[in-house]
């Protein structure tokens, strides 16, 4: 009765989806900032500069004439794209030292990691506050089951990355940590509670 509400107090685990270019504009601003700011880091001289300021004029001019192309498919377009983002990251490349492509590397990793912290956190916290609001969760409740979902994801990562164990290992580990939540839940949720969200979960599966 509990597994859909242990799966959603679990960490989840955030899909990437490349958007491209049909990205809302103010996250595209923002991508172009942070690659702005990457660069900026790389000490580049003032020869790397020119040059890549032409390189990127040279690439916004032909996305934007792939763009106004309206005689060729979807399909034809994304792959006309795609090359091109590569053959400009190729060229980009090509500029750099060593240390500048590993410097560059290292920021992207980075930026990609408090990213995907931020979009989970964020994600995690929305669903707890609907959790609050359709099963009528007291301030208490909400403190619980946020802890102990902070607690069951720490030991699921740690599960996950013991390289003495299989995968087949992890995965009955895993399974373990999640009956006992079920259990815990029974602990922190009303009979009421229980009920609403077993309605929930019906009308959810009959959909």
């Amino acid at each position: 009765m509990l597994s859909v509400f242990v799966a959603a107090i679990v960490i989840t685990t955030s899909q990437a989806q490349e958007t491209k270019d049909h990205e809302p504009g103010k996250h595209q601003m923002m991508k172009k900032h942070h690659r702005g700011e990457e660069f900026k880091n790389l000490n580049l001289t003032e020869d790397q500069k020119a040059k890549l300021k032409s390189l990127q004029e040279e690439n916004r001019k032909q996305m934007e004439e792939l763009k106004k192309n309206d005689n060729i498919t979807v399909k034809e377009w994304k792959s006309k794209m795609d090359a091109q983002r590569k053959e400009h990251r190729a060229k980009v490349q090509s500029l750099l030292t060593d240390e500048q492509k590993s410097q560059l590397e290292k920021s992207r990793l980075e930026r990609m990691n408090r990213f995907g912290e931020s979009s989970k956190a964020g994600h995690d916290n929305y669903r707890m506050e609907k959790m609050k609001t359709d099963l009528g969760l007291s301030d208490e409740q909400s403190a619980k089951l946020k802890s102990s979902r902070d607690a069951m994801g720490q030991k699921i990562k740690a599960i996950r990355e013991d390289k003495t164990l299989n995968n087949e290992s992890k995965k009955e580990q895993v399974k373990e940590l999640k009956e006992k939540q079920k259990e815990d839940l029974k602990s922190i949720l009303t009979e009421e509670q229980l009920k609403k969200l077993e309605g929930q979960r019906h009308q959810r599966s009959s959909h």
